[in-house]
Formats: C-alpha cells, sequence, structure tokens
C-alpha cells in the first residue's frame, strides 16, 4: 500500500482490516463533492447535512458487513448511496400529510396531492422509471418481450399471442412469471415503486 498519497481502495482495505482513522480521510477526501451533490438537490444546508451524515453511516455499516465490491469507483459508490437517500426522504415527506393550523382540518390548498410537479417529484418518478427498466431489462427473454409488448406497446394478450407465435395462455404465462420475478427482485433489493 502507498504510504504518501493512499487510493480510495488502500482507504478501504485498511478500514476494512481495522484501521478507522483510513474513513476520516475518505470522508474528508470527498466531503465537498458529496455534499455538493445533495445540496444541488436538496437545497437546504441542514438537510444537506443530515442526508451527508446518513450517507457515510451507510457508507460505514456496508464496508463493515462488506457490501462493497471495489471497482475503482468508490465515489460513484457514495453518490448512488446519496441519491438513495434523498430519494428515501423525498417519500417520506411527500408520504406525511398537510394539515391546516386551524383546528387541525385537512387543509386541501396545502396538500401536495394539489400542487404543480416540483423537482422533488421529479427525480421520485425518474428513479422509479430506472428502477422498472432494469428489473424488467433483467427478466428472461420472452418474459420481458410479452413485458414490453403489453405494457410499453399496449397489445392484448391476443395480439401478443399472435405476433410471438404462442398460445394465449403462454402469453398470459410469460407475464405471470414476468411479474413474480420482478416482484421477487423488488423485495430482494428492498426496492420502493411508491410515488
Amino acid at each position: 500500500m502507498r504510504k504518501t498519497n493512499p487510493t480510495d481502495y488502500d482507504l478501504v482495505k485498511q478500514f476494512i482490516d481495522g484501521n478507522d482513522d483510513s474513513i476520516d480521510i475518505l470522508v474528508t477526501r470527498h466531503r465537498d463533492r458529496v455534499y455538493t451533490y445533495i445540496y444541488l438537490i436538496v437545497k437546504n444546508h441542514q438537510l444537506s447535512e443530515d442526508l451527508f451524515q446518513d450517507t457515510f453511516i451507510k457508507v460505514i455499516r456496508s464496508l463493515r458487513m462488506g457490501k462493497y465490491q471495489d471497482n475503482g469507483k468508490f465515489l460513484a459508490w457514495v453518490l448512488r448511496i446519496a441519491h438513495n437517500l434523498i430519494i428515501d426522504h423525498f417519500r417520506k415527506e411527500k408520504q406525511i400529510n398537510t394539515f391546516s393550523k386551524d383546528d387541525y382540518e385537512l387543509d386541501i390548498f396545502n396538500s401536495a396531492k394539489f400542487c404543480e410537479e416540483n423537482c422533488e417529484d421529479e427525480l421520485i418518478r425518474n428513479q422509479i422509471y430506472a428502477d422498472i427498466r432494469r428489473l424488467v431489462k433483467e427478466l428472461p427473454e420472452d418474459q420481458r418481450e410479452v413485458v414490453i409488448l403489453r405494457h410499453y406497446k399496449g397489445l392484448s394478450f391476443k395480439e401478443i399471442a399472435n405476433q410471438t407465435d404462442v398460445s394465449i395462455n403462454t402469453a398470459l404465462g410469460r407475464m405471470r412469471y414476468a411479474l413474480i420475478n420482478m416482484r421477487k427482485s423488488i423485495e430482494e433489493r428492498n426496492i420502493s415503486l411508491n410515488f
């Protein structure tokens, strides 16, 4: 290992081997980039600081649990964790009901449901679409084809059966297995598709 200017890989390895000082060097090295990334999205210093701390807490836990596979992209991995925490924050915030101060009755004019879409909504929607595309892409070819024809091209199962030269029951079965496989992946990865 290099002693003068260790790489991220060296520092990660040192941390995993028990040198807690190496994580401090990593946090210091990447603090500005990670904090700026978070701030540009949430536009709030206190929230950015909280999310920054949550990001590195998750980084430390993931490293200790052996969930990081070094591929020379430590910073990209950290930014992905930060991005996911930002998405989670906006989802939780969106689920909190907004109440009027007058007798604590629901104020429909102060509800997120009636507001124009903002950057947080767009960020969440884009993340959901990216997650769905990734799930569909991972399906076996015959299942992926049925999902695309049904949900992206709007074909009926009869049309899908004709186009793929299979019976309607086979097309329905492929869709059923596609949904089962996607649900399994969603549960295994703890993906939230709620908006």
